[in-house]
């Protein structure tokens, strides 16, 4: 039970500095929604240096920063204008150093994000490349093209875009005739990979970074640097892909890995792949070290596919010897409560829609059975900020929606602002405690103070409880393999180090397996001492 806090580990310990990845809890901060320090209505780093006394209680291993860095705000930071200054409506630069230095004080790392498949439209790059016009060198950093057909009218080729449910073409042309590619929005141009000058760059940024006190990177949309240099049109199912997964790609991230390496820093790759031996080639020992698991993040609240994640991911990642990583849901997608409450408890970016029915306190009964599921599996877990609080998805005024997914489907797709609303710090406080002296940036919604962290923390019943006691104790896993136990259908249970997690997904309830001592629980046992529908129990074997 005594596990120390993130302010009392020793930080000499070997496999405090090396290994620390391999099993961290990493709780992932979106800068905008977090904490407003200066009441101007945003989040910013002020109001994440005021929580970090919060953070350290939670017992988390290290912060992952969405996108902190100079950009328009056209895709909610991840157009990046320049990487080496900081947003002034989040801070500035030596903000962000005073903050790396004073979490690492407290025992927590911080990882960036670097997004390197594009830039914003604002990046100076870019807008040289628009002043210098057709066959420029300034051009030859991004993938300019002539148009076809007898003008030019038509776009080089037909790709599909990156955001789901977009039909909008992923080329824009320009006055002077050439069109450039986005994958994403217009305001994102995508950079040309075969470009030295352009992996330069960026290893630079890593430096950058590194040198700075970063304790690692998070590459977002890895899989799409490098592009085929042809630029056929896509064909759906024709292998090999020309802007996904291309094998261009491994060499890059051997560079970066070489750089990482001086560093003692750490790789995460946002990587969405069907294909799991050329998942894990990513994962390889000169490449990245761990990446995101997507599988168990967009699995059904059932036991069989549960499994079947489980084993899958531990399968992919075990020839490549990478520690599987294990999420239930990050800034893109929504909201655990909510989405465990729905009729399909599954997750699919094209299945989103307004007014989907949930019921919010089944979906807070599996999501505290989820977390302990979670957090008993061997690997590394990362933690989306609220879900510790338990927050449901936000049903944001259509006319306050900023996602451009919502704008670009036509406003089909709710987008994913309703799991970016800002987090309710202190129940009595003006806006719950976020810090405004105006309305936050999205509109938070009635009843959300009853979620507030200081409510929370004085119940010990609450979901923030649970987590707190569930980072504290996840030690006892140990960082051994886990083993399946026998256990009736609809059951999952697993022993690992000296614990057992055990989760009841059937609709009966489930004797507990043979143990000395109930160590957590997400909700009560019945009356008999069995384990009721939807919650899960940690126990000492």
């Amino acid at each position: 039970m005594g596990q120390p806090t993130p302010a009392q580990k020793d930080s000499t310990d070997p496999s405090d500095v090396r290994d620390w990845w391999r099993s961290a809890v990493i709780y992932q901060v979106y800068v905008r929604s977090f904490a407003d320090g200066d009441g101007d209505g945003t989040g910013d780093l002020a109001g994440v240096r005021s929580r970090l006394p919060y953070l350290a209680e939670l017992g988390v291993d290290a912060l992952w920063f969405t996108p902190w860095y100079l950009s328009p705000m056209k895709d909610g930071g991840y157009d990046v204008a320049d990487y080496r200054a900081i947003d002034p409506a989040f801070g500035t630069l030596a903000e962000a150093e005073k903050l790396i230095a004073e979490a690492r004080e407290l025992g927590i790392r911080t990882i960036v994000d670097i997004v390197p498949n594009h830039v914003s439209d604002q990046h100076p790059w870019f807008r040289a490349a628009l002043a210098a016009g057709p066959g420029s060198p300034e051009r030859e950093l991004f993938h300019f093209r002539p148009g076809r057909g007898a003008h030019g009218q038509l776009p080089p080729n037909e790709w599909p875009s990156q955001f789901v449910g977009s039909t909008e073409p992923v080329w824009t042309r320009l006055p002077d005739g050439e069109w450039y590619l986005h994958l994403f929005t217009p305001e994102q141009p995508d950079l040309n990979w075969a470009h030295p000058a352009v992996r330069q760059e960026h290893e630079d940024i890593l430096r950058f970074w590194f040198e700075r006190g970063v304790a690692g990177v998070r590459i977002d949309s890895a899989a799409l640097l490098a592009k085929d240099p042809a630029l056929p049109d896509y064909v759906e199912g024709r292998d090999p892909n020309p802007f996904v997964d291309r094998d261009e790609l491994h060499d890059i991230y051997r560079s970066w890995r070489a750089v990482a390496d001086d560093y003692d820093g750490v790789f995460v790759g946002e990587v969405w792949l069907p294909d799991a031996e050329r998942f894990a080639r990513y994962l390889r020992p000169d490449e990245l070290h761990t990446a995101f698991n997507f599988s168990f993040l967009s699995c059904p609240w059932d036991a069989r596919g549960l499994r079947t994640s489980i084993d899958t991911t531990l399968a992919e990642h075990a020839p490549v010897g990478a520690p599987a990583t294990w999420v239930l849901c990050n800034h893109d997608v929504t909201r655990t409560v909510t989405r465990y409450g729905r009729g399909d408890t599954g997750f699919d970016f094209a299945a989103k829609a307004f007014g989907t029915p949930t019921d919010l306190a089944l979906g807070t009964r599996r999501a505290r059975a989820a977390a302990l599921l979670s957090l008993a599996l061997p690997g590394a877990v990362y933690v989306y900020q609220g879900e510790e609080l338990g927050l449901p998805e936000a049903d944001i005024p259509r006319e306050r929606i900023e996602d451009p997914m919502y704008l670009r489907s036509g406003g089909t797709d709710p987008g994913r602002d309703g799991c970016r609303v800002p987090l309710p710090w202190t129940a009595e406080a003006p806006y719950a405690g976020f810090g405004s002296r105006q309305e936050p940036w999205l509109p938070q919604p009635v009843g959300w103070s009853a979620y507030a962290a200081d409510l929370q923390a004085a119940d010990p019943g609450s979901m923030l409880a649970l987590y707190r006691a569930g980072i504290r104790l996840r030690p006892v896993f140990g960082t051994g393999p886990l083993t399946w136990l026998p256990a009736p259908e609809g059951v999952l249970a697993f022993t690992r180090g000296d614990a057992v997690c055990a989760v009841n997904l059937a609709d009966t309830p489930a004797g507990l397996p043979a143990h000395t001592e109930l160590l957590l629980a997400s909700g009560p046992l019945d009356t008999d001492g069995r384990l009721p529908k939807d919650t899960a129990v940690w126990l000492r074997g």
